[in-house]
């Protein structure tokens, strides 16, 4: 995942969203810690520049391991990039913070999403319905 200044939050939320299609990230103007959720009142609109965000801000660009927990890689944006992010996971018609689940790795978190939006379609079992035999 490329973090340039010039780019948008939105422009990262894509780029993350590419790799994990049922997780999606937030930005947030405060740090939080591990196993806690942020506050929608404080996150960062998609159009502001990661320039804005932190003037200090460097190009890099993040591996991003599917092995790795939420809570790794939101602790990473904040400490090589500057970066407060929430990692959210799809949830039916929901978006979910995973402070919850912060130690589950992103591909888990994931495939958890994705799951969650899958229409099982099973015949509904009648219980009253039995042999005594």
């Amino acid at each position: 995942m490329k973090i340039a200044p010039s780019l948008s939050v939105k422009d990262i939320k894509e780029q993350f969203n590419a790799h994990f299609p049922y997780l999606k990230i937030e930005f947030y103007n405060y740090e939080h810690e591990k196993h806690e959720g942020s506050s929608v009142d404080k996150q960062i609109k998609e159009s502001m520049l990661l320039s804005d965000i932190n003037s200090e801000i460097f190009e890099g660009v993040i591996d991003i391991d599917s092995e790795m927990t939420a809570a790794d890689f939101e602790a990473l944006m904040r400490e090589k990039f500057g970066l407060n992010v929430q990692v959210f996971r799809k949830s039916k018609s929901l978006w979910l913070q995973t402070s919850s689940t912060d130690s589950w790795t992103l591909e888990k978190q994931n495939g958890k999403g994705e799951r969650s939006t899958l229409d099982y379609d099973i015949d509904p079992v009648n219980i009253s319905d039995f042999d005594l035999d």
